[in-house]
């Protein structure tokens, strides 16, 4: 089955020299969330902007559900909805002819139990007569999602979808992007919490500098590149390490209560068993030991860092072959 969206070789270069994006190729399977991660200026922004026919790409092509959407942007754009970073809302509008103002623009007939739907599920019924301006800026970024979803697309941008929003509201908001996926609704996601695209994505793609650095399912993305810490919790607090301590990477707590141990859980020898046997030979009492996995946060910072060091090479060279085949 083709992808829902297929970007091959992608960049856009401004008069001024800034290149925003770098020969980006893509692919999005329907029905998935895809996170886009990335700093300020990385070129998160330009590449919705082109598929979704704001800014006009320097080379490449992108296909939304097999419509160019230079050549047939009609037909791409009425399955694209585009939910933007900036809240931009007619301020005396209602939210309900706000959504459906949205609707007519798609060239899309009325329909009012689609209208009601949609604002049901973003808990925005009550407030379907009340003024936009009236609204909290949580809600108000509800009404940007409904307007997205009044023409019934079939992809779906969220462009930083929870900036500004307070951690309830950003957990139900959430709940709401799984029952749109469930539906059959593809995602993608640009956000600066980490801890959003570890919750919700199902692939996680790494862009900065306006390259794709990487694209890969997120289970094994921390499998991959991230670490687990073993912390040994002792029976008695020592003052140092024992002398003749056989394993390295060891560091004790500054209270001298535990023992931590960083290793890849990918190594067919981990270490962790020769670890216990040594606390045994050394007599030091274990009252627990917990496990710990590298965050997303973590491992994106260590993907930057090492691009970054190696002049954007390192990075970058493992996943050529991969961009256009990241399904």
């Amino acid at each position: 089955m083709a992808p829902i969206i297929q970007i091959d070789h992608l960049s856009k270069r401004y008069a001024g020299g800034t290149t925003a994006l770098d020969d980006v190729s893509l692919s999005i399977e329907a029905g998935e969330i895809l996170a886009l991660l990335g700093p300020n200026g990385a070129g998160k922004t330009t590449l919705i902007s082109i598929i979704c026919g704001l800014v006009t790409p320097t080379q490449g092509t992108v296909r939304v559900g097999g419509h160019d959407i230079a050549t047939d942007w009609r037909a791409a754009r009425r399955m694209i909805g585009l939910v933007p970073q900036e809240i931009a809302l007619e301020p005396f509008e209602t939210v309900a002819n706000s959504v459906r103002f949205t609707r007519g623009l798609y060239g899309a007939p009325p329909d009012e139990p689609h209208i009601e739907q949609v604002l049901r599920s973003l808990a925005l019924w009550d407030k379907r007569d009340a003024p936009t301006k009236t609204l909290s800026g949580g809600m108000k970024r509800r009404v940007l999602i409904a307007k997205a979803l009044s023409h019934k697309p079939q992809v779906l941008f969220l462009d930083e979808p929870t900036a500004g929003v307070d951690v309830q509201l950003r957990r139900e908001m959430w709940q709401v992007v799984r029952e749109l996926r469930a539906s059959g609704v593809t995602i993608i996601l640009t956000t600066h919490y980490l801890e959003e695209a570890e919750e919700m994505a199902d692939r996680i793609g790494v862009i900065d500098r306006g390259k794709l650095l990487l694209v890969r399912p997120k289970d094994q993305l921390m499998g991959e590149f991230g670490r687990k810490q073993l912390t040994v919790e002792l029976d008695a607090p020592l003052a140092a390490l024992p002398e003749g301590w056989g394993l390295r990477g060891i560091t004790l707590s500054a209270d001298g209560r535990s023992l931590e141990y960083d290793y890849d859980a990918r190594a067919d020898r981990t270490g962790i068993g020769r670890l216990l046997a040594e606390l045994g030979r050394l007599d030091l009492g274990v009252r627990d030991v917990a496990t710990r996995q590298s965050s997303l946060e973590e491992v994106f910072m260590a993907l930057l860092a090492g691009e970054q060091a190696a002049g954007g090479q390192a990075v970058g060279e493992q996943v050529v072959g991969e961009q256009g085949d990241a399904r």
